[in-house]
């Protein structure tokens, strides 16, 4: 799960990360009020998307004037925001944070991720922070710094003092620093994320040091934990589809392919989508049911998977384990009469109660066409939706 900058400042500040005065605006005459607030003559207006490189897509602007506040928001307001992270479709801007200004001096990165490859957690940092990160990390990789932080102990003084230190910070910014890097990684801890990151971390000419820009994304399987940052959750930044699977408990992605995918666990819906590709065709989405799903729940499925207006058919591959294949073929059924079924489907059962599964299928007087194994549904699949 991804929040927006407000939020992640908001969670870090509990921490002791030092953030700017802010305040979030719907349109114009909320963003002159949070400005009032704010004080000073310098103001921030910021897209609250969940991407970054918003400044590169005209998301993020300086405003000298309460006019030019307003006149800033009412612009962004409801433009269809295209960054670096966004991809071609953009995303539409829905509210913006109206921020302090603030004399900045240079601006860092600091990051706290899990590294899958040595599998612990571990803190980045950078003294080239801002827009072009990543082009840093592809370009020059040597000026991004790390520690492998040991989970018995928690990230240690010396260790984001030596990361300080490493990005060229000097004198007492080290020990604001410091601070800044210890409150990230306790809110990344506490908070179950798989990314806490600071972008840019500036020091000022006044020798202070301040979060800028902040992004969390959070496990989503540890949310259960963690009411309170459900509640930053925005609906309005996800799939309509994938919001509408969470319901039912189904673990839903929309692809940009043809060929919907209906399946029981994670792996196999993996390489469903793998033999799909292989035989030419693209799968439009990854769906898996889970071990328990019930008749509803399949019928639930398609219905998602028929909402997308690109699908020209439907791979049903269920392996039957925990879950009865007799079960999946009378959702099957139910889903492709409640809906009218118009697309090809082509449906391969294995594992418990697979022949009354197929008996079911081939008794039902519907247009379903069984498959043996998972090459012949791939192979049957493609070639139907053609």
């Amino acid at each position: 799960m991804n929040i927006h900058e407000y939020q992640a400042k908001e969670l870090l500040k509990k921490y002791g990360v030092v953030v700017l005065n802010g305040g979030l605006a719907n349109n114009g005459d909320e963003a002159v009020e949070a400005a009032k607030k704010i004080g000073g003559d310098i103001w921030v207006v910021k897209a609250q998307i969940h991407a970054g490189g918003r400044g590169k897509g005209g998301g993020v602007k300086i405003a000298k004037s309460l006019d030019e506040v307003k006149s800033l928001t009412n612009d962004m307001i409801g433009m269809n925001l295209v960054t670096p992270q966004t991809g071609e479709e953009g995303k539409e801007v829905h509210k913006v944070y109206i921020e302090a200004g603030c004399n900045i001096q240079k601006e860092y990165y600091v990051a706290v991720l899990v590294d899958r490859a040595i599998q612990r957690v571990t803190m980045m940092a950078s003294s080239e922070g801002g827009m072009d990160i990543e082009e840093v990390a592809e370009k020059t990789p040597e000026k991004i710094h790390s520690v492998t932080i040991d989970p018995a102990t928690g990230l240690m003084p010396f260790q984001a003092r030596k990361l300080a230190f490493l990005i060229g910070m000097e004198g007492k910014v080290v020990n604001k620093a410091v601070k800044s890097f210890m409150a990230l990684y306790q809110g990344f801890v506490d908070s179950d994320c798989s990314l806490a990151e600071i972008n840019p971390l500036v020091e000022t000419k006044e020798g202070d040091v301040i979060t800028l820009d902040a992004k969390m994304n959070f496990d989503s399987n540890a949310l259960y934990r963690h009411a309170d940052i459900v509640e930053y959750r925005d609906l309005s930044e996800e799939d309509p589809a994938e919001v509408e699977a969470s319901k039912y408990d189904l673990a839903f992605i929309k692809l940009d392919g043809n060929i919907g995918c209906l399946v029981n666990g994670a792996g196999l819906a993996m390489a469903t989508m793998d033999v799909i590709k292989l035989h030419g065709g693209n799968p439009a989405n990854f769906l898996d049911v889970g071990g328990g799903a019930t008749k509803e729940k399949v019928t639930e499925a398609f219905k998602i998977i028929l909402k997308d207006p690109n699908v020209k058919g439907i791979l049903v591959n269920i392996f039957g384990g925990i879950m009865k294949c007799d079960i999946i073929a009378e959702g099957v059924i139910a889903a492709s009469k409640e809906l009218g079924l118009k697309v090809p489907l082509v449906v391969r059962l294995q594992g418990t109660n697979v022949e009354l599964g197929k008996k079911l299928l081939a008794e039902s007087g519907l247009n379903i066409i069984p498959a043996d194994d998972l090459t012949d549904a791939a192979d049957k699949i493609v070639n139907a939706a053609k």
